[in-house]
């Protein structure tokens, strides 16, 4: 296919794409016209028309409209998204297409600021959208996104989105997880996602729901519908009223049920002992009352099982026969006075046993402490008396021993245990013999873990299990690291586990710490491929229940260079000219240079009719004046009016210069009219200056060596002194100016990815000069005055970033920022030779 067959067929193909966007906004199609296009349009056809003019179309214009919709709204999008027009062609970061459809947009944890706007739902063939861990990201979640009919996996984990969630999510039909947790969601549940048959993963945690949760048999339509669903996370929010009985059956296949921390009321449902998948139940730190449901018993593939904190009554409950269960804590409830029940000896596979202020009384059976994984036993704040005698057969897993506030009298200490056994607030502390020892004190807290070499920039955060089945982490750490090893394999990375804990939740925490092994920085793109640590990524070992990685805001690499090449500038100037007018900029210039030729200025040609008449040839856009004048401005080239010695170019480090270049001191000089310039005064090899200390309002900058003029602007800025920089430029307004000497700094950054595009540069000046434009309806002289100043300024930066010495060095330093009153002897000095 030849380049105009090619063509021919990008603008087929671009063409059928803007059809089918005229398809999706039928009504925008048909409302617009040639003068005024709706919003819906415009984007889409922009799009298509810059796909034919560079001959080629790999996304389609209605992805490539929606994408720079979310752009405009969004603060830190990755640098990729401003540098071209094409998401998939030019592989943007955090977009995965098919077909020039974008099917995944994925920028978790890339410090994005913003909202999401309705235009989402350009993205109609998004099958994942994960903009989890923007900390700053937030807002009403629009009703727009259900109409991304084919999305399947929906994470905004971790971010600050609130009000209500959208009942229009349950238009979702494909959805298969739901992650909205740790955000700022208030008001209900809507009931519209029971009719999410294909969801497996719903988590809503760590929010501020409230109100009752929905059901069909109220709503018509509730969570009791979610037959698929394998995870259902309600945690740490505000719900209330009765757990519903309707809300489980047993045709769910729920194995999480999470719905600790809120403020659920009235009984357990014996409903519950239907899910017999359920491997996790966790309804601790609720206002839950009466007793617990015989049913329970029926959960025999019941794992991790939480009751704690809540106002049970009647006789602990009957757990005999649930095999599987390795973590149990019945803390602080209103069970009936009883000593350890008889059942609890047939659960001998748990590794936790935690039931404090069980009022329980009596002797501790010693085969209590016999059950083979058994790793921590915590029953403080109950009545045991008598003597404590773990017995010989004690476990080799136990670690950890806490009775705590009971009554115990005397202890028989064995041999085969040489672990922790707390026992403060026991009569037995009295004692002479145990009262100073770590047996009658509070124990430490022993969160620790293993650590690796530090290094600059990690990417870290804490791991976060909400349902583990066991107690001694250092045990259980080895499944945790070996699933971490094997998702980083093959990248250039080291990580540790360590700073290990169970916070005040009873969720562990583990802190992952991951080191680049070869630079000090990750980049955005590695991030996205190599740390996609979601809940269902992770894919841990079961023992951990449920997890997630919570990690903190990465701070990218920003890095500039002051000392960049004149170049740089000079090409992102170059690119405003072409757009800001040129045919303007052309009068000008030919009128300023008959202006010099009438002054016959011996800087301004060969000859005083502008030809070549023998004279010898100066600098071009320079005027030269007396010594006397020069002294005048600059108060007898004054140390209090010094800036700094060099120029835009080559430096000038102890008067060591080429003889033939001399060496250039800047002088702050003030004009007739009280205005301040800039001079350059230059002087031959050997000349000297006086040592005085600077006492002027430039004290700050002239005690820095600046090597060149780029230095000096770019220190002004990062120490605030706009306004100095504003009166050594051209005397247009401050704003636009100031904009400009912004953008002039921006061009010269070290990383490519921090420098602005041309587009960019171009679209930034045409704003500045269409402001100037606008204020010129009220001042057009003002107006029409900066717009020649920055238009000379750039001509100036121009033409002498171009001039070459015979020895092949830039002439760049004779430029300065000067006031441009050419009616002015001192407005500008001497850049030339002396």
């Amino acid at each position: 296919m030849n380049e105009e067959e090619g063509r021919d067929h990008t603008t087929s193909s671009c063409m059928r794409n803007l059809t089918a966007v005229m398809v999706v906004h039928p009504i925008n199609f048909l409302l617009s016209s040639p003068l005024k296009l709706t919003r819906g349009l415009l984007l889409p056809l922009l799009a298509c028309l810059l796909c034919v003019r560079h001959g080629s179309c790999s996304t389609h214009p209605q992805d490539v409209s929606g994408l720079k919709s979310l752009s405009a709204r969004w603060k830190n999008t990755p640098p990729s998204w401003s540098h071209s027009d094409d998401p998939c062609g030019d592989n943007w970061e955090g977009i995965t297409c098919e077909d020039s459809r974008v099917k995944k947009l994925k920028l978790f944890n890339m410090g994005i600021e913003g909202t999401l706007g309705s235009d989402i739902q350009s993205l109609s063939e998004l099958e994942q959208l994960d903009l989890s861990y923007n900390r700053n990201l937030g807002g009403p979640l629009p009703q727009s996104i259900g109409n991304l009919k084919q999305l399947v996996v929906l994470r905004l984990i971790g971010c600050k989105f609130g009000d209500r969630i959208p009942i229009e999510v349950g238009n979702l039909l494909n959805l298969h997880v739901l992650s909205l947790n740790s955000n700022q969601f208030a008001g209900e549940i809507p009931a519209s996602l029971g009719r999410l048959s294909n969801l497996t993963w719903l988590d809503l945690a760590g929010n501020q729901l409230t109100g009752r949760l929905p059901t069909s048999s109220d709503e018509g339509s509730g969570l009791d519908q979610l037959l698929n669903t394998l995870h259902l996370h309600l945690n740490k929010n505000q719900l209330s009223g009765r757990i519903p009985n309707s809300l489980f059956s047993s045709n769910m296949k729920f194995i999480h049920v999470l719905l600790d921390h809120n403020n659920f009321t009235g009984e357990i449902p014996e409903s519950i002992g239907l899910v017999r998948s359920l491997e996790i139940l966790r309804l601790d730190n609720n206002y839950l009352n009466g007793s617990v449901p015989s049913s329970i018993r029926n959960l025999t593939l019941l794992d991790a099982l939480n009751l704690a904190n809540n106002k049970l009554i009647g006789p602990m409950p009957n757990l005999t026969g649930m095999h599987a269960l390795n973590y149990l804590d019945l803390s602080n409830n209103t069970f009936d006075p009883s000593e350890v029940p008889e059942w609890l000896l047939d659960v001998q596979n748990l590794t936790t046993l935690i039931i404090e202020s069980g009022r329980l009384h009596g002797e501790v059976p010693p085969s209590l402490f016999s059950f083979p994984q058994l790793q921590q036993l915590r029953l403080k704040d109950n009545a045991f008396g008598g003597t404590l005698d773990m017995g010989s057969n004690i476990s080799h897993q136990l670690e950890m021993v806490d009775f705590r506030n009971n009554a115990f009298t005397s202890v028989t200490l064995s041999s085969n245990y040489n672990n922790s056994i707390i026992l403060v607030g026991n009569p037995v502390c009295s004692n002479a013999q145990l009262h100073e020892t770590e047996y009658c004190h509070e124990p430490q807290d022993s969160g620790s873990g293993s650590s690796i070499t530090d290094c600059l920039h990690p990417y870290e955060g804490p791991i976060v299990c909400r349902a583990p089945s066991f107690s001694d982490v250092s045990r259980n750490l080895a499944p945790m690291a070996n699933r971490l090893a094997s998702m980083v394999n093959g990248t250039p990375v080291s990580f540790s586990l360590q700073n290990y804990f169970f916070d005040g939740d009873a969720y562990l925490q583990v802190q992952l710490t991951i080191c680049p092994s070869s630079a000090k920085h990750f980049t955005r793109r590695e991030i996205l491929q190599w740390f996609d640590l979601s809940s269902q990524s992770l894919a841990l070992s079961e023992i951990y229940g449920p997890c997630y990685f919570d990690p903190w805001q990465y701070s990218f690499r920003r890095s500039v260079n002051r000392g960049l090449i004149a170049g740089i500038v000079v090409g992102c100037v170059a690119a405003v000219l072409a757009i800001a007018g040129l045919g303007s900029y052309a009068l000008w210039q030919k009128k300023r240079a008959k202006k010099a030729i009438i002054l016959q200025n011996p800087f301004a040609s060969w000859g005083s009719t502008g030809g070549d008449a023998g004279d010898a040839p100066q600098l071009r856009l320079a005027r030269r004046f007396s010594l006397d004048e020069l002294r005048k401005c600059t108060d007898d080239f004054s140390k209090d009016n010094e800036i700094g010695s060099g120029g835009y170019g080559k430096a000038c480090d102890d008067l060591i210069v080429s003889p033939s270049l001399g060496c250039s001191f800047v002088y702050k000089a003030t004009l007739q009219d009280g205005k301040t310039a800039v001079a350059i005064k230059r002087s031959q090899k050997g000349s000297k200056q006086g040592g005085v200390e600077f006492k002027t309002e430039i004290e700050m900058l002239s005690r820095v060596h600046h090597k060149n003029l780029v230095d000096l602007v770019g220190f002004c800025f990062e120490k605030g002194e706009r306004m100095l920089v504003y009166e050594y430029i051209s005397n247009g307004t401050l704003t636009e100016n100031l904009k400009f000497v912004e953008l002039a700094l921006r061009c010269v950054e070290d990383a490519s990815d921090d420098r602005p595009t041309t587009s960019e540069i171009v679209k930034e000046i045409e704003t500045m000069l269409k402001d100037d434009k606008l204020k010129g309806n009220s001042a057009s002289s003002s107006s029409s005055s900066s717009d020649a100043g920055l238009r000379q300024t750039y001509d100036e930066l121009l033409l002498l970033s171009r001039e070459v010495n015979s020895d092949g060095v830039h002439r760049s330093d004779r430029y300065l920022f000067s006031d441009r009153s050419e009616t002015d002897a001192c407005a500008v000095l001497d850049r030339g030779s002396e």
